[in-house]
């Protein structure tokens, strides 16, 4: 994958997963089960302040670089329209505002901001470690936006009330960038494939129009931390991933193993290049030895300004399904803004989320200002996302993105134990793709792994 993401956001090295999944003793202590809980946790709860809160008065927001930078840009704005309430957002840094939640939260929300800026491999585990941590958003109105964000992204936010315990900021949409010019010579047309195991076939013909070259760089042996974004896509793309949205272990389901078996392929085939050591990955793309990027929206500025010597060279496609006829779309991950239950604001910590939001105008003008990609779907419409891109040969690779967002997804649930999962989703992948062994069969002592680590139960 990419050396440097956005945001880092999955990266299960951050301090602050390692913390929330060390924190079942804090979670029994407030009454919780624990793992065998859905994707939102018990909801609601009886810690944290549970008034409304005042509607006026100074509120702090966490977020993180570009994130808070284009939050910082709504503020004048808001504060015009919502005289009474000014706002202070703090660039508080990644990861280590996932550490300072963590510990707000185990503390009952001493020393918490009002709004919280949370991924959705945090957000989850928050709800089910820390119930009534996090404010019921629903109660403050948020549910008269449901249907406003992009389709899938609705049951990430949830409690297992059906209550809203945040709002959807970011989406990430998964794409197929590819390098035109060598599938060009190797007389190949991606965007015309359907599976990956279309494009497995096309294998031979284009390492003899490129040699040396791959489609794919993987650091196989997870040398500096769990490679796993294209498998969790693969996935993703089967509406699939570690857990259902019920909270039970899927990471051995057919779909997950045959996720695992697709990669597998690739690998035999010689297709994926090791990307392991410092800056692995952009030395083969830079190189012209890895030619796909099956990225995330957030790799289209990524790949441009990393390697601009490029421009022209590349292109955007849909993704590949897994299975003939299967779906070509998927949401890779998310991040949310939240209200600490600990706030004395609450409404107008909300009032803010909301105004920053739900408004097309605001969440456009944070990300023509370089924030995110807008989980907001009735933004899409503004004339930016049509801007044709010369690094992509003249393409619009922004509507691309919409459009694979008006097809819908699945939700995905990251669960309070993504950190458990993906340290041994990245144990099979390691001994699938180094020393050839069975996916099945990994992916099935990593089920039982996890079932004894977590106490949830295997799906059916």
């Amino acid at each position: 994958m990419p050396d440097i993401s956005r945001r880092g956001l999955l990266r299960a090295s951050g301090l602050g997963l390692a913390a929330l999944a060390a924190a079942p003793a804090l979670a029994a202590c407030s009454g919780d089960g624990g793992g065998s809980d859905s994707t939102g946790g018990t909801g609601g709860g009886t810690g944290g302040n549970n008034g409304p809160g005042s509607a006026t008065g100074k509120i702090t927001v966490w977020s993180w670089t570009t994130a808070a930078a284009a939050l910082k840009g709504v503020v004048p704005a808001f504060q015009k329209d919502n005289p009474g309430i000014t706002v202070d957002v703090q660039d508080v840094g990644n990861p280590a505002i996932w550490d300072k939640i963590t510990v707000g939260l185990a503390a009952g929300g001493q020393g918490l901001a009002d709004v919280l800026h949370i991924g959705c491999d945090y957000l989850p585990g928050y709800l089910e470690k820390f119930p009534g941590g996090l404010a019921d958003l629903s109660a403050l109105g948020a549910d008269a936006h449901k249907d406003e964000f992009a389709k899938g992204l609705w049951p990430a936010i949830t409690g297992k009330d059906g209550h809203a315990y945040a709002l959807p900021w970011e989406v990430n949409p998964l794409g197929f960038f590819y390098r035109k010019d060598l599938f060009d010579k190797a007389g190949i047309d991606p965007a015309a494939l359907e599976t990956w195991d279309d494009l497995i076939a096309a294998g031979p013909a284009f390492q003899a129009a490129n040699a040396g070259a791959a489609f794919l760089g993987i650091d196989k042996p997870a040398a500096s931390s769990p490679d796993c974004d294209f498998l969790q896509s693969l996935m993703q793309l089967q509406g699939a991933f570690y857990f259902d949205l019920q909270g039970n272990i899927t990471i051995s389901s057919p779909a997950c193993v045959n996720a695992l078996s697709t990669l597998k392929r690739l690998n035999d085939a010689g297709l994926v290049a090791d990307a392991a050591g410092d800056h692995g990955w952009s030395k083969l793309v830079q190189s012209g030895k890895a030619a796909v990027a099956p990225y995330p929206a957030w790799a289209a500025h990524y790949l441009s300004t990393k390697f601009p010597d490029q421009a022209g060279k590349w292109r955007l496609a849909r993704p590949m399904a897994v299975t003939k006829g299967g779906k070509r779309s998927a949401i890779v991950n998310s991040t949310h803004l939240a209200v600490a239950n600990s706030s004395s604001h609450k409404q107008a910590a909300w009032k803010f989320i909301e105004y920053a939001l739900t408004k097309p105008a605001s969440v456009n003008a944070m990300f023509d200002a370089g924030g995110v990609f807008p989980a907001l779907a009735t933004a899409y419409t503004d004339p930016l996302y049509d801007a044709q891109d010369p690094f992509y040969g003249g393409q619009a690779p922004l509507k691309t993105f919409t459009g694979l967002l008006t097809d819908g997804a699945d939700a995905t649930n990251y669960s309070g134990d993504y950190a458990r999962a993906l340290k041994l989703a990245s144990d099979a992948q390691v001994k699938v793709l180094l020393k050839g062994a069975d996916p099945a069969t990994e992916l099935k002592k990593a089920a039982d792994q996890l079932a004894s680590q977590t106490g949830r139960k295997i799906a059916a």
